[in-house]
């Protein structure tokens, strides 16, 4: 009989061996020889998968974003409202350990071809509202507000909605800084440079109201 494949678990395999190759050898760098090598397989064994350095970058990429997006749907069953659970949402951006090092390396190296590779636009368009949609959700439970429940609505409050924004730079800032200097700010320091900027986004909100 011949072998029956488990594509899923085949697609994590592939996945993680081509993020380690993006992570160490950058995208430039990173071919389908050296992932097929890294993952022990044949370069033909790729070939329903990605074909192309291209095709390995956005396989390598929306591997990511499925892997935090399901964190994040966890979090958001599991988590009553509240900062505690802003902070968890947000963490999943943040390279706070190995795996999600590995991630932040794997989509910056996407973000930086989509800048001259336009088939990406998609994913960066993704990339972009998802996050902004977290941010907001977090920046609600943080202000005990209810959140957007689809992806592009504003908060309905526009000093809520200024800070969501100015949290969702604030975490693509630190991820970069985080990824980029990792000995120079360790996981727990970058936990808590998150949660004083949550602190802050929970002070103005109350200082807001006693105004209002």
């Amino acid at each position: 009989m011949p072998k029956l494949v488990d594509h899923d678990q085949r697609r994590a395999e592939l996945a993680r061996a081509a993020w380690a190759v993006i992570s160490r050898d950058g995208i430039e760098g990173a071919t389908v020889r050296k992932v097929a090598d890294e993952a022990g397989v044949s370069v033909g064994g790729l070939r329903h998968y990605f074909d192309s350095q291209r095709g390995l970058l956005r396989f390598a990429a929306e591997a990511v974003a499925t892997n935090a997006g399901a964190r994040l749907a966890e979090h958001m069953r599991a988590e009553r409202p509240g900062m505690r659970r802003a902070q968890l949402l947000l963490e999943e951006f943040l390279p706070l350990d190995e795996e999600r090092q590995v991630e932040a390396d794997v989509w910056s190296a996407c973000l930086m071809r989509a800048r001259v590779d336009h088939s990406l636009d998609g994913l960066r368009k993704t990339a972009w509202d998802g996050e902004q949609h977290v941010c907001r959700i977090a920046v609600a439970d943080c202000c005990a507000t209810p959140p957007p429940t689809t992806i592009g609505d504003e908060l309905p409050d526009a000093r809520l909605e200024q800070l969501a924004r100015r949290l969702h730079i604030f975490v693509d800032g630190l991820t970069l800084q985080a990824a980029t200097y990792p000995r120079e700010l360790p996981a727990s320091e970058v936990r808590r440079m998150l949660r004083a900027e949550l602190e802050h986004v929970s002070g103005s909100a109350q200082a807001k109201s006693r105004k209002g």
